[in-house]
């Protein structure tokens, strides 16, 4: 896994809690592109879950150019519709991912050194506190939409 990546590709989200699990599922499905192909050297794709800030703000960023992060929005459109947020369209202090942990301070402030926005899917129903495994199908059906706009990204 390339530490010194120029693209860093991070899917947020618990997989417990229904459609929370996007990020984590459109990584995977990266990752299934990418076996018939190979990973760009520069590119490090990254499940983390819920531990999302951890990665995001833990890990070297110096040699990143472009940090794309992959995420459950709630922009009131219509469940499974995906777009492209950029970190200016992310109100200092209204965002917070599924476990409350804003994260839009530090994501402005990355954005200072490198290109950050965020591939957002409006959900249909997070089911947290309920455990409740698998993604709803209007949110199921929008990975491959997120997943080309992280290889247009990409360059792929």
């Amino acid at each position: 896994m390339p530490y010194d990546a120029e693209i860093l590709i991070v899917g947020c989200g618990n997989v417990l809690f229904q459609d929370d699990g996007f990020g984590p599922a459109v990584i995977k499905a990266l990752q299934d592109y990418f076996k018939e192909l190979e990973l760009p050297d520069n590119t490090m794709l990254v499940d983390a879950g819920t531990s999302a800030p951890h990665f995001i703000f833990s890990l070297p960023h110096e040699s990143w150019k472009k940090l794309i992060v992959v995420d459950i929005v709630d922009s009131g459109a219509e469940p499974g519709t995906v777009r492209r947020f950029e970190v200016t369209e992310i109100p200092r202090g209204t965002y917070t991912d599924a476990h409350s942990w804003s994260v839009e301070e530090p994501l402005h402030e990355l954005s200072k050194q490198c290109e950050v926005f965020v591939v957002g899917c409006q959900p249909e129903s997070v089911s947290a506190p309920d455990v409740v495994m698998g993604l709803t199908k209007s949110v199921e059906n929008a990975i491959p939409k997120a997943v080309k706009i992280i290889l247009e990204e990409m360059g792929d």
